[in-house]
């Protein structure tokens, strides 16, 4: 403070970024929906949505950034030293907790009033709520792949015990909605889940107990959770575990056989109560046999892999919606920011990566929607099965990059933790992590390509949707798309000539140029219609903006793999092997 300054003497102080409602002010999704939703359907659920919209902007982002602070906290034992593992949120915890419940964040998807559109309401519900309640969609996320798992799967429970824990998953009512975990991860395997050393024992009357470490449990507030443990006398590898159904506490709210052996201080998502666990004769159910866990969890998976797709998208909008209002109201060297043509060139190129990442999700979605409205024919399952890990592993990537030019573009204020902004990189970097890194997805797509012959209907896709463009300023980046399907088909027909080696070793580039080129043809795709129906030449900026950025990563094929190997371990590379 200067000899001649005051307390309240404080000079300059920069105004905030400003969020309106979040639905109004999202004219991606609204074209979006308007194109591909039945206009009755539209007038139905647009009043849910503006709400959550409302709520967004208002209600929720106040409780997240007053309760920012406020952590999970873990209570081991209570004033007399007995054990009670009590795991405490905070207010704006619960306050998500209720808004989702009472808004149908999962119950959407599952009452079907609007057949296949409802998944595109719930995830759209979802996309609004995401950036403002503190990664409460994690326990959502999983809530909805437990609700999928027992409604398609639920073989081995008892039918009584099926429709009591399915009515709490998809309750409105705050007071008797319940939410999933999900506890695959020990520290044996990660990806590899099928290492896995959790014990099932037979208690003699039909159940199981469970003996193990889980080392990675997310939301573990929640009132069950699907796991995965091997039945004695199974053999090794994922086909050798199946799939329980745990009820986290008894009648009177005691952990049954569970001891929380610590919550996780993790990088970001530090609201979200995420603990290693101790299963010491933890009650179970096997939910479909006692066998074949991994392939049985693969239901869940897929969800809470959408659901991560969303939430990438959504803080990618939310970066997006933040750093424009910022550039009005900021001003540098005698102008705002919205008046720098290369700070406007910035904002352009996240606008483009923000829609394409919008648009492959939502694809995503229809599909998703209408497999459940059994809409979906042999063709369009084996799309399905290649679409969901590539959407998921592209539009993460798109948003941890994103994230990071967002908190650039607010200089000094984007690396202060006040400002909230910081909080998006951080919990945006888990995106790419959970549910399956890139390459562990990249082989997942790979596999999907090679088993379920998947890529023709992927190629088929890109060429129609890139096809459809008619305007002449959208040729060029259709161009782009197409000609990255014609080498997508090429390399993969050449498969055979590279060895196994080489081809596994692309599965990255090659996962990357599907989900970049198709989420181009879907953005080309769009923007045609909205030049055609709203006279709207955004999305056609955006398209020739992410055509130019580069679709085809395949063009940077791997090395050999001595080269490879050599460089990747840091060893002495003898130049002939280049």
């Amino acid at each position: 403070m200067s000899p001649t300054s005051s307390a309240t003497d404080t000079g300059f102080l920069q105004e905030p970024p400003q969020l309106p409602n979040q639905y109004d002010a999202d004219a991606v999704l609204r074209s979006h929906l308007r194109r591909s939703v039945d206009p009755d359907v539209l007038r139905a659920i647009e009043p849910s949505l503006r709400r959550m919209g409302d709520l967004a902007a208002g209600r929720l982002l106040e409780l997240a950034h007053t309760h920012r602070r406020d952590e999970p906290v873990h209570v081991p034992f209570d004033a007399w030293g007995r054990r009670i593992d009590e795991v405490h949120v905070n207010e704006a915890w619960r306050e998500y907790a209720r808004v989702a419940a009472e808004e149908g964040l999962v119950a959407t998807a599952y009452e079907r009033v609007h057949g296949r559109f409802s998944r595109v309401q719930q995830f759209a519900l979802a996309y609004l709520f995401h950036p403002s309640s503190q990664v409460y969609s994690c326990p959502l996320a999983m809530t909805d792949g437990c609700a999928r798992t027992l409604e398609v799967l639920a073989s081995g429970l008892p039918g009584a015990t099926r429709d009591r824990v399915l009515a709490h998953l998809l309750s409105r009512d705050p007071a008797q909605v319940w939410t999933s975990g999900q506890w695959m991860t020990e520290r044996i395997g990660g990806s590899d889940v099928g290492l896995s050393e959790t014990v099932a024992r037979s208690d003699g009357n039909g159940g199981f107990t469970l003996h193990g470490t889980k080392w990675f449990s997310s939301a573990v507030t929640s009132q069950v959770a699907l796991t995965l443990a091997r039945p004695e006398g199974n053999g090794l590898g994922g086909k050798g575990l199946a799939l329980f159904l745990v009820e986290v506490r008894d009648a009177a709210e005691r952990l049954q056989g569970i001891t929380v052996l610590r919550l996780k201080d993790k990088l970001g998502t530090r609201h979200l109560p995420t603990a290693e666990l101790l299963l010491d004769g933890t009650p179970a159910v096997p939910v479909a046999g006692l066998s074949d866990g991994v392939r049985n969890m693969t239901t869940m998976l897929n969800l809470t892999r959408t659901w991560n797709a969303v939430c990438a998208a959504a803080t990618l909008r939310r970066g997006l919606a933040l750093a424009r209002d910022f550039a009005r109201r900021r001003v540098a060297f005698g102008a705002s920011l919205a008046e720098k043509p290369l700070h406007l060139e910035t904002l352009a190129d996240l606008a483009a990566e923000q829609q394409a990442s919008f648009l492959l999700t939502f694809f995503a979605i229809e599909l998703l929607g209408r497999q459940e409205a059994g809409e979906l024919d042999a063709r369009g399952e084996s799309l399905l099965r290649l679409v969901q890990p590539i959407t998921k592993l592209t539009t993460a990537r798109q948003t941890v990059a994103g994230a990071s030019e967002v908190l650039e573009a607010f200089g000094g204020a984007g690396y202060v933790e006040d400002t909230g902004l910081p909080e998006l990189l951080r919990d945006g970097q888990v995106l790419s992590i959970w549910e399956g890194t890139t390459n562990v997805l990249a082989l997942e797509a790979y596999r999907a390509a090679l088993r379920a012959d998947a890529l023709p209907p992927a190629l088929e896709e890109i060429r129609r949707r890139a096809e459809a463009a008619n305007h002449a300023s959208l040729r060029e980046a259709a161009g782009v798309a197409l000609r990255a399907a014609d080498h997508l088909e090429s390399w993969w027909s050449e498969a055979a000539t590279r060895g196994p080696w080489l081809h596994e070793a692309a599965a990255r580039h090659f996962a990357l140029t599907i989900g970049r080129s198709l989420a181009l043809a879907l953005l080309v795709e769009h923007a045609d219609w909205a030049l055609v129906h709203e006279r709207d030449a955004r999305s056609a900026e955006a398209a020739r903006r992410f055509a130019r950025s580069g679709v085809d990563a395949l063009s940077d094929a791997p090395r050999p793999p001595l080269a490879t190997t050599r460089l990747a371990l840091g060893e002495v590379l003898d130049p002939e092997a280049l």
